[in-house]
């Protein structure tokens, strides 16, 4: 088994890596994102990452839900991303395709998110409360 180096990003005062899993819904959970909508939505996404400096590690568009992995930096917000990502497509999915515009709006307002990582919480507090700190 190869050992995996991890590769951290780099601020002016921090170093880490941070991921968050993102899901959004359509308007009335309306089953519209199929075919060239999912094509472009899926384009437009990466777009976004890439301006932004992020990296989609996974992505899933279903008809009526999308799934988001992004990896960024320590400086940003979670609802940044979530604005970024639901705001350009907004735009530019009603532009491209009118039958969209049918719905009141092409994205709920809410979404979910979860931060993700490769230590459980569990073994994060562990660590912070080894005695070998109080030394």
């Amino acid at each position: 088994m190869k050992n995996q180096q991890k590769i951290y990003r780099h601020g002016n005062h921090s170093v880490g890596l941070a991921h968050v899993h993102l899901v959004w819904v359509p308007k009335r959970r309306k089953k519209v994102l199929v075919g060239q909508v999912k094509i472009r939505l899926a384009a437009t996404l990466s777009e976004v990452a890439t301006e932004k400096g992020w990296l989609i590690k996974g992505l899933e568009i279903a008809p009526e839900h999308v799934h988001v992995l992004v990896e960024h930096g320590s400086d940003i917000a979670i609802h940044k991303i979530v604005k970024a990502f639901k705001g350009r497509s907004f735009r530019l999915l009603r532009k491209e395709f009118p039958e969209l515009c049918k719905l009141p709006s092409l994205w709920t307002h809410s979404y979910f998110y979860e931060t993700t990582g490769k230590v459980s919480t569990t073994k994060v507090l562990e660590y912070i409360n080894d005695p070998h700190h109080n030394d």
